[in-house]
């Protein structure tokens, strides 16, 4: 396809999606399809709200955020009441979707999306005493991060900007400067996906408390991360402003040694290209070009870096964008989901994130696109 044709399609494909899918049965979040369970308040969901807010914002469309609306209103009552939204879960993937409230509130100023916003951030209040925690849940490290932050067993992809106002720009540098120091390999420049302060975990290594590899999903939320707190910092915090700006600079240096030549895309473990067991990886492509593309519009990086945020974009749609046996568009080559620890002893080697289910049309892989897509058209 010509890059006119990809735009053509991508907008085809987005309405194809939000056609199909209502609250109680996404097309997108193919987790909560293979499970057979009812739909609850999720942050799979909220990544897709996320981009169709982006694309209402860029487009004017309407249709978008009527979408959005009635989707994020099954969920949201009045008085604060958030249907499935259990604070006693502290899980981080579920706050994630709180974002979409704040725009919510700025395009229609209705004060039950004010009030799901203070139950929500509830959360975020520290516990009296820190806790080792479970996967995705409250609290961390001992104070070492924020829970907000990656937290030990691995979540450098959890740092996805959660419920962030100016007030919390400060505590989110400490954060970001935390997981430099102690997740930032120093040869490549990339971040290891998981830490364990405690250096019990079986996937960390008993020196630097740093689990084995990069998981190319969790270094671009961990981009995205970083543009996006950007984005809500100004001039009044000069220095934070200026460490994060470098910090995300260098990180993205580091991700383009291991842009694939031919198409631009990142592999599932970014620097084991072409090992038996590894491929071309859609969501974490995606959320490096939507990173670039959004930081070049910014000024956080230079105008020549844009080839590459479109040459990770246009090297996506062309490689796993197009029409399935049934005549249905897809996007494909998704990785459901990795982590570290578990029941299941995901172990962060090799052979397990090479043995992750791929999937398609998954929102972990479709929002990120959507959003790189908004970058793309945005005049």
């Amino acid at each position: 396809m010509t890059h006119e044709e990809i735009l053509t399609t991508l907008g085809n494909y987005v309405d194809y999606l939000i056609a199909g899918s209502s609250a109680e049965a996404p097309l997108w979040n193919i987790e909560k399809v293979r499970s057979g369970k009812p739909n609850k308040w999720n942050y799979v969901d909220g990544c897709m709200i996320t981009a169709c807010l982006s694309l209402y914002k860029t487009t004017g469309d309407e249709k978008f955020l009527k979408f959005s609306r009635d989707f994020v209103d099954y969920f949201v009552k009045d008085g604060g009441e958030i249907y499935t939204f259990d604070a006693n879960e502290h899980n981080l993937d579920n706050i994630n979707q709180g974002k979409n409230l704040f725009s919510l509130v700025d395009l229609t100023g209705e004060q039950r999306y004010r009030d799901a916003i203070n139950t929500i951030r509830a959360q975020l209040a520290p516990s009296p005493a820190p806790r080792m925690a479970i996967s995705g849940t409250k609290p961390s490290t001992r104070g070492r991060f924020g829970w907000t932050a990656p937290i030990w067993r691995s979540i450098l992809h959890g740092i996805r900007d959660p419920l962030q106002r100016h007030e919390g720009c400060q505590d989110s540098y400490k954060q970001f400067m935390n997981i430099k120091k102690y997740m930032r390999d120093p040869k490549t420049g990339l971040y290891y996906h998981g830490y364990d302060e405690s250096r019990q975990m079986y996937w960390a290594d008993p020196v630097t408390g740093c689990s084995a590899n990069f998981w190319l999903r969790a270094m671009g939320w961990f981009l995205v991360a970083m543009v996006d707190v950007l984005e809500r910092m100004d001039e009044q915090m000069y220095y934070e402003y200026r460490a994060i700006m470098a910090m995300f600079k260098e990180a993205v240096e580091a991700m383009i040694q291991f842009q694939d030549a031919e198409t631009g895309m990142f592999w599932q473990v970014i620097d084991k290209a072409g090992v038996p067991g590894n491929y071309l990886e859609t969501s974490g492509s995606s959320l490096f070009a939507y990173a670039v593309l959004k930081g070049v519009r910014l000024g956080y990086l230079p105008k020549r870096f844009r080839a590459y945020g479109e040459k990770a974009f246009y090297g996506t749609c062309d490689k796993y964008l197009g029409v399935n046996d049934k005549g249905e568009l897809q996007l494909s080559g998704i990785c459901l989901v990795a982590g570290l620890g578990g029941a299941t002893r995901r172990d962060g080697s090799l052979e397990y994130y090479f043995s992750e289910p791929v999937v398609e049309n998954d929102a972990k892989g479709v929002a990120p696109l959507l959003l790189a897509y908004t970058e793309m058209i945005i005049q």
